[in-house]
């Protein structure tokens, strides 16, 4: 009896490898959704399977060589005729995969920089550091959603954009004057004032993906962060407005995209209130400082 028990759990352990990026194993970036936007679908926003694969190059140029020195693999699926309106992280073996939908890229509310924004949050859940996801045998391989959230604009969209005119390219977005504030008063030169706003516009596209799946009336807006505060972190999906804040706060953290985060300890290469600082904190409506 004992055996089968044994045996049981660690199977059990093995498909929590295996599966997507929650605990359960059943939902991506976003919860399970019915949305379907195929590839001549008249809804769709105007993204091509080009842009889609750049994209996707560039995330894997990046991470491929990050993740081998860790001994895996990382293999990006590439579902462009898919209509899924999702993302998903597994593990299995060697291979630390990300799977990416062209639903989701077409999806109106997505911008190119927010797809990789959605690449970024996926490879989160596999190199993002602590807070990890928690199951009832213990914390699992994979970073939490906010941290993955904090991760992806804090850490991975950075390296994204580092090469680019971001200014040039900023000029092209409409961007809030709160965020102009925000990303000129934590980074000294232009280039990176230009980027911290990039990662901020492209959390607030990915924000208006969250809240049409959740049907939400109320806007998304940087000047209206979400006021829970909760009494241990949450590791799941937070609300729209809460990962607004959360991309926002990753965008004008201090911190280098090269300073590492860690799997044990969530203050390592993160602005945390513990070291004082004031902006690029995690939002309290999803994480809970220990002290």
């Amino acid at each position: 009896m004992f055996k089968k028990i044994l045996l049981a759990m660690l199977a059990f352990g093995l498909i929590g490898q295996i599966l997507s990026c929650d605990e359960h194993g059943t939902s991506g970036i976003v919860e399970d959704n019915e949305m379907w936007i195929g590839p001549f679908d008249k809804a769709a926003n105007d993204m091509t399977k080009e842009r889609f694969d750049s994209i996707l190059d560039r995330v894997e140029a990046i991470y491929g060589p990050v993740i081998g020195q860790k001994g895996k693999k990382l293999v990006i699926n590439r579902n462009w005729e898919s209509g899924t309106v999702n993302a998903y992280a597994q593990q299995s073996g060697g291979k630390w995969m990300v799977s990416m939908f062209g639903g989701l890229a077409r999806h109106e509310a997505i911008t190119d920089d927010a797809f990789a924004l959605v690449a970024c949050h996926e490879i989160g859940h596999h190199i993002g550091g602590a807070p990890k996801k928690r199951s009832w045998y213990g914390s699992t391989w994979a970073t939490n959603e906010g941290q993955a959230d904090y991760f992806g604009s804090s850490k991975c969209l950075r390296k994204y954009v580092e090469n680019d005119n971001n200014i040039e390219i900023v000029k092209t977005l409409n961007v809030p004057a709160i965020v102009t504030e925000k990303c000129e008063a934590n980074f000294n030169s232009a280039e990176e004032v230009a980027a911290c706003q990039r990662g901020a516009m492209a959390g607030l596209s990915l924000g208006n993906l969250f809240r049409d799946l959740r049907k939400l009336p109320t806007e998304l807006k940087f000047t209206t962060p979400d006021t829970r505060v909760v009494t241990k972190t949450d590791h799941n999906h937070p609300a729209p407005q809460c990962r607004v804040d959360t991309y926002f706060q990753g965008a004008i953290c201090i911190k280098h995209h090269t300073d590492d985060v860690s799997d044990r300890d969530a203050t390592i290469g993160t602005c945390t209130r513990a070291n004082s600082f004031e902006d690029g904190l995690r939002p309290l409506c999803w994480y809970k400082p220990a002290n």
